[in-house]
């Protein structure tokens, strides 16, 4: 069986994110990857954008909720991006995943991912 992917990572952009008293003077780098699983029948027929989901449309979302408001917790953003992206037509599965890389001085990033994509 046909496995279709598209893959939007390591996008970053400012987000008014965080819980403490110092998150909240203004917004911080946040990275997010997303991963979407598509139907094999919405597989496009010909080489048209409009036959396939677009990118634009996938990066734009992203990006309208990142900006939208303050999150207190990462939990709560990547649910946002998950339920809007899990709506858009051809997706059978996804991840999102979101990632404050300036959050601790020793560390790379601490990250939160949510994931229904398929187990084979």
């Amino acid at each position: 069986m046909l496995t279709r992917w598209l893959f939007l990572e390591g996008l970053e952009c400012q987000c008014r994110i965080g819980a403490y008293d110092h998150e909240r003077l203004g917004p911080q780098r946040v990275i997010i990857d997303v991963a979407l699983e598509l139907s094999a029948d919405s597989e496009p027929g010909r080489d048209d954008l409009e036959d396939t989901l677009n990118y634009d449309l996938v990066r734009q979302a992203v990006l309208d909720i990142a900006g939208a408001r303050h999150f207190d917790l990462q939990e709560t953003l990547a649910r946002e991006m998950f339920d809007a992206l899990r709506a858009l037509p051809g997706v059978t599965g996804l991840r999102v995943r979101t990632a404050k890389p300036d959050a601790y001085a020793d560390c790379r990033q601490v990250a939160y991912e949510l994931d229904d994509l398929a187990r084979s």
